[in-house]
Formats: C-alpha cells, sequence, structure tokens
C-alpha cells in the first residue's frame, strides 16, 4: 500500500468536504431566501446566475471526491503500472494548476491552495515512493 497516495485521498476527500459545508455556511446560506438552491443574488445576480454557481460549487467537490476515491484504488498497489503513473501524474498536474489558480485568484487569502498543493505534493512523493 502506498501511504503516500491513500494520504492524498484522504486530503482530498476532506478538501471537498470542507468546500461544500463552508461553502453553504459562508456563501450560500446568504443567498437563499426559500428551498435548497439559493436564488437570491441581490442587485448584482440574476437568479439564474445564483442556481448555477451554487451548482457549479458542489459539482466541485463531487470532483474531488472522485479524485480521492481514484487516489485511494492507486494507493492499494505499491507498483504502479504505466497507465496508473499517468493517472496520478494527471492528478498530481491538476491539483497543482488548481493550487496555482485558487492562489493568484484570491492573493493567497483562501486556504484551499494550501490543500489542493497539500495533495499534489503526496501524489508526486507516492509515485516517487513506488
Amino acid at each position: 500500500m502506498n501511504s503516500y497516495l491513500m494520504a492524498a485521498g484522504v486530503l482530498a476527500f476532506i478538501v471537498g468536504l470542507v468546500h461544500s459545508v463552508l461553502g453553504e455556511i459562508l456563501i450560500f446560506r446568504g443567498l437563499r431566501s426559500r428551498g435548497i438552491v439559493p436564488t437570491d443574488g441581490g442587485q448584482l445576480l440574476r437568479e439564474r446566475h445564483v442556481r448555477i454557481l451554487w451548482a457549479s460549487w458542489h459539482v466541485v467537490t463531487v470532483l474531488g471526491w472522485c479524485v480521492a476515491t481514484i487516489l485511494w484504488w492507486l494507493a492499494q498497489d505499491s507498483s504502479l503500472s504505466q497507465s496508473h503513473e499517468f493517472v496520478a501524474r494527471a492528478i498530481a498536474a491538476a491539483m497543482l494548476v488548481s493550487a496555482a489558480f485558487v492562489f493568484v485568484g484570491t492573493k493567497g487569502k483562501h486556504p484551499g491552495w494550501a490543500g489542493l498543493l497539500g495533495v499534489a505534493v503526496l501524489v508526486f512523493l507516492g509515485e516517487r515512493a513506488r
């Protein structure tokens, strides 16, 4: 078992969970007037824009959980095949670029970049440790 990839999977899951929970508490609770889907964008956003922002927000979490599941699966076999290496490298690259976007976009003030970077580093280490 590859403990780096396992840790990367766990971290990816936690980042997704925190992303959805804090998004609901800090952002969408104030935009929700009724029901589960927020609709109140004030004077700035139309209802359809708020709805797609909410859906997109949670799609990111679901995709993060998919990545976490793939990393968990990859961690089960310590001898990664060439195709498994490709998947691991693609995940590491995606997490690294995502971390850079969050860091640049928020001027480093949003902590999500650190979690995404942590996943990228753990995947890189896991690939090197095999």
